[in-house]
């Protein structure tokens, strides 16, 4: 009862942040999404500090506070911020040891690191009149690219010209064959587009729906009551998807390191 009441006053919070004032609708959902100079002005270069950079470094220093700051007492009765992170660092080495296998193991860091900072992003992103850098292209790209890029040269690195074997399927008939690879050759390389395409516009779908709900309750004064309970119920359903989407990324990450370390599997 108490967490829900926490996300209904957050969303609550997310509405007053997005509305628009009474008797006024100019819901502009998309508009949140916009880059900005953290300290003003209207020119973005390469080394201008943005929204983004602000939230992404936001997003590597509660991965620091929880993981370094909450665990520094390593007591055999822990406390919260170290259960916690004893629970995240169990859940995805067990991902990891399931998925890929034990070998796997030594990639162990770079995912549970993947994992932290999609889902801090995720989360600080649903603070109100916050900014959730995974809602961008830009960020989801380079963590799909990196990740592709990595279990690509590790299959190389490991196998050699037997990594090539991930394309040929051997139990399919023989005339099949080379049409097959075709296709498993295409599919390999539309995966970094399916992982950050699906991670950036499940977080900027959800909260553009949240704004629209929040444009409607700032337009319609007393009668707000129905698009606010709507703002509750997406804001509950976007903290959901926020730690689903973050196990996805991952465990699709577990699935290609899988690959390349049994290309012949």
């Amino acid at each position: 009862m108490i967490a829900y009441g926490l996300v209904a006053l957050a969303a609550v919070l997310f509405a007053l942040a997005y509305a628009d004032g009474y008797g006024k609708l100019a819901i502009a959902p998309m508009d949140q999404f916009k880059v900005k100079p953290l300290f003003g002005g209207d020119t973005v270069a390469w080394y201008t500090p943005t929204n983004v950079t602000f939230w992404l470094g936001m997003s590597i220093l509660s991965i620091f506070a929880l993981m370094v700051m909450g665990t520094r007492g390593r007591a055999v009765i822990p406390s919260r911020g170290q259960s916690v992170a004893e629970l995240a660092y169990g859940f995805v080495r067990k991902m990891v040891e399931d998925v890929a296998g034990k070998d796997a193991l030594p990639y162990f860091p770079f995912i549970f690191t993947a994992f932290l900072f999609i889902l801090s992003a995720n989360f600080l992103g649903l603070i109100p009149a916050s900014f959730t850098p995974t809602s961008h292209f830009a960020v989801t790209v380079v963590l799909a690219l990196t990740v592709f890029i990595s279990v690509t040269v590790l299959g190389f690195v490991k196998s050699g010209a037997g990594f090539l074997g991930l394309f040929w399927v051997s139990s399919a008939p023989l005339a099949l064959r080379p049409i097959l690879a075709v296709i498993e050759l295409i599919s390999y390389f539309v995966r970094p587009v399916s992982h950050s395409v699906r991670l950036a516009g499940a977080m900027m779908a959800g909260h553009a729906v949240l704004k629209v709900f929040a444009g409607f309750a700032g337009a319609m004064g007393l009668a707000s009551v129905a698009p606010i309970l709507g703002v509750v119920a997406i804001y509950g359903l976007e903290v959901l998807v926020s730690a689903i989407q973050a196990y996805v990324f991952t465990i699709l990450t577990c699935v290609y390191l899988k690959d390349a370390l049994h290309p012949h599997h």
